[in-house]
């Protein structure tokens, strides 16, 4: 430790070190502990958290209504709680904490969550709802050929179905679920390349878009108007998925399996880099795993490093367009106003609101930002045991969207506009926006159906 007095607060940009979750100090129960009990201290004298997720009012309201009054008096026993209320947002670490690295505190809170959750998984595993709905890629392609059925098993309105699966697997009977299609984003656009301009300024780039598993199994609209927004613009397409990015496996802290998965999406994208292709992704969190879990989880990679480095959002690739070439002409007024739910996943990756800035591209364009959390996180939207917490986070973002008046809402995270949707729903909203991904409204902007 360094001999000069530490600072309050840093004022450099944060850093992250790499996971080091193939040594055996990562999972050692006692260190782990000692660990959360430093930081859980400095949180507690700082408490800028306060307002984020669950996690932060859990763990005051348990030092404040202890003997001391101070974490010293605190059953360590109660620190799980505190763990299994992290959705791994990142935002502690993006947008409040003032102690990440390279402050000497070097606190990285969802890194430590996320290595509680390791050390417990690799003890005991995870709990047989979790690992089930962490199977994206099984699920869809089970679900593909019968999927009127099971959209029909699991909507809201079935009653019966969804009361036996909150009692038997945990998952809440009043979540909205996504559902499957029988025609993947892929299987579409094998069967209906798009026509590209090549008389577009932008004419001449090459991508690869990364389907992933929530765009190609449940929401194929939002690949379809990406890769027609690009053909607009000149831009020769490849559209590809080889497997799930992993983040719902890192949600329950299965490293090991997040890295086989990188490994496997890695071997079918680097021979496209190596032809000189851009790599895109159409969801926030599938984006940040690529541009920086990946290369956190396996540092030595200098392949994993190529594909982070070749990785942009879908937004931040056309504002990029927009910037060096020029967009194709053709853009034209969307009525009703669009508010933009900056995702937790979008924020983390430092980019800026990129959603916001491409839509702000459109001729009159009535563009407004939330930057409050959805709640959802992953599978904390959808179980019993977290939903409560997921609807509690929710409505602060809520409350924002509501005093916009905009006709249409998008993020970039699919489950996160629509548990936003759904809390308005439930909560008895008149108005209830119209929920889309950022580029579905952008294509639309240029009269392109999807």
């Amino acid at each position: 430790m360094s001999s000069t007095p530490p600072k309050e607060g840093s004022t450099e940009a944060p850093i992250r070190h790499p996971l080091d979750w193939q040594s055996e100090e990562f999972y050692d129960q006692d260190a782990i502990e000692k660990e959360m009990e430093r930081v859980f201290d400095i949180c507690h004298g700082c408490r800028r958290c306060f307002n984020l997720c669950e996690s932060f009012p859990l763990l005051f309201d348990m030092i404040d209504e202890s003997e001391t009054g101070e974490l010293d008096s605190v059953d360590k026993g109660e620190y799980k709680k505190v763990v299994d209320a992290c959705t791994l947002c990142d935002m502690c670490f993006m947008t409040k904490c003032p102690y990440v690295p390279p402050h000497e505190f070097n606190l990285d809170f969802p890194h430590l969550m996320l290595r509680h959750r390791a050390a417990e998984f690799k003890e005991k595993g995870a709990p047989f709802t979790l690992t089930q709905l962490a199977q994206t890629d099984r699920n869809g392609k089970m679900a593909k050929p019968v999927s009127g059925l099971a959209n029909w098993a699991s909507a809201k309105s079935n009653s019966a179905i969804r009361g036996v699966m909150e009692n038997v697997a945990g998952i809440d009977s009043k979540a909205d679920l996504p559902t499957y299609v029988s025609k993947t984003f892929s299987d579409e656009a094998k069967a209906d390349p798009v026509q590209i301009d090549t008389d577009a300024p932008a004419h001449g780039r090459k991508a690869v878009i990364y389907a992933t598993c929530i765009v190609d199994y449940n929401k194929p609209d939002t690949g379809k108007a990406a890769q027609a927004v690009l053909a607009k613009n000149g831009v020769e397409t490849e559209v590809v998925y080889p497997a799930c990015c992993g983040m719902p496996h890192l949600e329950h802290g299965n490293i090991e399996q997040v890295a086989e998965q990188a490994r496997k999406v890695l071997a079918e994208l680097l021979p496209w880099i190596d032809k000189g292709y851009d790599v895109l992704a159409l969801t926030a969190s599938c984006g940040l795993m690529m541009k920086f879990e990946w290369p956190l989880i396996l540092p030595e990679d200098e392949n994993i490093k190529k594909l982070s480095a070749a990785v942009s959002d879908i937004s931040e690739y056309v504002v990029d367009i927009s910037k060096k070439e020029g967009l194709a002409p053709g853009l034209t007024k969307v009525e009703g106003g669009v508010t933009v739910h900056m995702a937790c996943h979008a924020r983390a990756q430092n980019i800026g609101a990129k959603s916001a800035e491409m839509l702000r591209l459109i001729p009159e364009a009535k563009v407004d930002i939330v930057e409050r959390c959805s709640g959802h996180g992953g599978t904390f939207g959808v179980m019993k045991e977290t939903r409560p917490y997921a609807e509690k986070v929710a409505k602060p973002a809520v409350r924002q969207i509501k005093s916009k008046g905009n006709d249409h809402l998008c993020s970039d995270c699919p489950l996160a506009c629509k548990h936003l949707v759904q809390v308005m729903e439930d909560s008895g909203e008149e108005k209830v926006p119209a929920a889309d991904h950022p580029i579905e409204i952008f294509a639309r902007a240029y009269g392109l159906g999807t």
